[in-house]
């Protein structure tokens, strides 16, 4: 990811704007991430695991994007002529590197404070994001080629209709990747304990442990959706290498590629 990183959206002193209608946005974790607009692009900050999750996050989709789709993923641009929509883009971490690599980017999200944030960043690194304060039911556009929504479905007040939201959104060829937390011991010493209590990479009450799906209800939801699961994978942290890699153990941090029901992957 480019470094040179413009400056923080400046704190606003309002109150957090919670104003979607959408049936699956939860105002409570709105104002959580609202609170936090300006720590988005902060490496050290609050969005710190994020930050070092994105290298395997973008690796992941970019393998599954250009496989879906015939293209090369060791190209430049390899990404290029496809729309992808960012579902829950907070601050734009994924839209930025997605968008580089010359994907058509929409990121959409329901705190218009990290919405604000993500704007300003785009507009400091010159790049072109179309970025939306929306919910996912409530956006109205013609179908896109993926469609993303990286850990935020443990944010959402009902996974299936969300899953819904995105099928609506995802072309019949196209795919939709997601990744969350799995419901086990693991993720709550880990994501809860941990990353809340011990190490203070987040604030406490970030998460909600019993919101965590497992892999099991998640390809359930999706399926209710119309978006068939065909391929999951876990996402394990090194804390002596403060890195990330794929791994087949999804007891704690896992994603999934879905499709809509009756397509197949490239």
């Amino acid at each position: 990811m480019d470094q040179r990183e413009a400056r923080p959206a400046k704190k606003n002193a309002k109150a957090p704007v919670m104003t979607m209608s959408g049936e699956t946005v939860d105002e409570s974790e709105i104002g959580k991430f609202a609170a936090l607009a300006d720590k988005w692009w902060d490496p050290d900050g609050a969005f710190r695991p994020l930050h070092r999750m994105n290298p395997i996050r973008l690796d992941y989709l970019r393998a599954h994007i250009c496989a879906q789709f015939g293209r090369d993923a060791n190209a430049l641009k390899p990404l290029k002529g496809l729309r992808i929509l960012d579902v829950g883009c907070g601050g734009g971490l994924l839209c930025e590197p997605l968008a580089r690599m010359g994907a058509g980017v929409m990121g959409i999200d329901a705190a218009e404070e990290g919405i604000n944030a993500a704007r300003a960043h785009a507009d400091a690194m010159g790049l072109e994001i179309d970025y939306r304060a929306i919910a996912a039911e409530d956006l109205q556009e013609p179908p896109f080629d993926a469609v993303v929504a990286m850990e935020i479905v443990e944010h959402v007040t009902d996974i299936g209709s969300f899953a819904r939201a995105l099928a609506a959104l995802v072309k019949p060829d196209g795919l939709v990747a997601l990744s969350t937390l799995n419901r086990t011991p693991q993720s709550y010493a880990l994501a809860i304990v941990g990353a809340e209590y011990i190490l203070r990479w987040l604030p406490r009450g970030t998460h909600d442990w019993r919101k965590f799906p497992t892999p099991d209800e998640l390809r359930a939801q999706l399926a209710q959706g119309g978006l068939k699961t065909v391929e999951q994978s876990g996402f394990s942290y090194n804390p002596i290498t403060d890195g990330w890699t794929r791994t087949e153990d999804l007891s704690i941090n896992y994603a999934v590629i879905a499709v809509p029901e009756n397509a197949t992957t490239g």
